[in-house]
């Protein structure tokens, strides 16, 4: 059977991967201006027809994955790079070469776009039993509830912990959306673009807290300090609220190249 062509990434300028990975038929190949990186793979495992069988190969395609990111993370240290998803295929250069000329305007845009920058992302956890046990210090409203309580006989104090229990939930919803919201606006005035991602279920997040936010940023690199830094405070300001944030980068700027 004939080799397929797996692409990894495109560039402006030439990479430097020779003598770091050790990878059979990992090349550079030119098109006008750009530099692609790509690899060819037997059609058996990648055709169109094979791949589906492949991917249900849990330890081919956890070995294929992790060696198609180590590569797109290598380049992307080096130069600014337009990456691909691990299984886009071309059946020949002829097809890559069409596609490249295809696209080449669109390559060079996103290229503009993304040099100097990287990509960030930001979930926020919320334990809503932390919030609660302590809403009489983050809420003015359930603090002078509760002093109403006690200030109150028996049966009126009964009736009024029952009341609180419905305040306790709605000022938890509120000052979650609070919290979340100074989060956002702190770092989004440090991002060149951003964009919202939906919420992960618990059972895919791995976490028991619910996800409350999910946001990926495109950081200037002489931004990034700032970027750390203003987490690192907001993840101080918000844990003893209950709060659990999480950054990650950098990252392969896939959520903002649009080809």
């Amino acid at each position: 059977m004939n080799d397929l062509i797996s692409i990894y990434c495109i560039s402006n300028s030439s990479p430097d991967f020779f003598g770091k990975l050790e990878l059979d038929k990992l090349q550079c190949v030119v098109y006008d201006s750009f530099y692609v990186s790509i690899k060819y793979v037997p059609e058996s495992e990648f055709s169109d027809v094979n791949f589906k069988s492949s991917m249900s190969d849990i330890q081919w395609m956890e070995s294929h994955v992790q060696e198609h990111s180590e590569i797109i993370h290598l380049l992307m240290k080096q130069q600014t790079i337009i990456p691909f998803r691990f299984g886009t295929i071309f059946h020949n250069e002829d097809s890559l070469k069409c596609f490249i000329d295809g696209y080449s305007c669109s390559i060079s845009d996103n290229l503009r776009f993304i040099e100097g920058k990287e990509e960030w992302s930001i979930k926020m956890y919320c334990d809503r039993k932390v919030m609660e046990e302590k809403i009489d210090e983050l809420s003015p409203e359930a603090a002078a509830f509760e002093m109403q309580i006690m200030e109150s006989s028996p049966g009126k104090a009964y009736l009024l912990r029952r009341k609180k229990d419905n305040l306790i939930e709605i000022e938890v919803d509120k000052l979650c959306k609070k919290y979340v919201d100074e989060c956002y606006d702190a770092i989004k005035n440090l991002s060149d673009a951003l964009e919202l991602r939906n919420l992960v279920p618990k059972e895919f997040a791995g976490r028991q807290e619910p996800m409350v936010l999910n946001v990926s940023f495109l950081i200037n690199k002489n931004k990034v300090a700032d970027f750390n830094n203003t987490v690192t405070i907001l993840v101080e300001k918000y844990q003893q609220a209950g709060f659990i944030i999480e950054s990650t980068g950098p990252c392969p700027p896939f959520t903002f190249i649009s080809l």
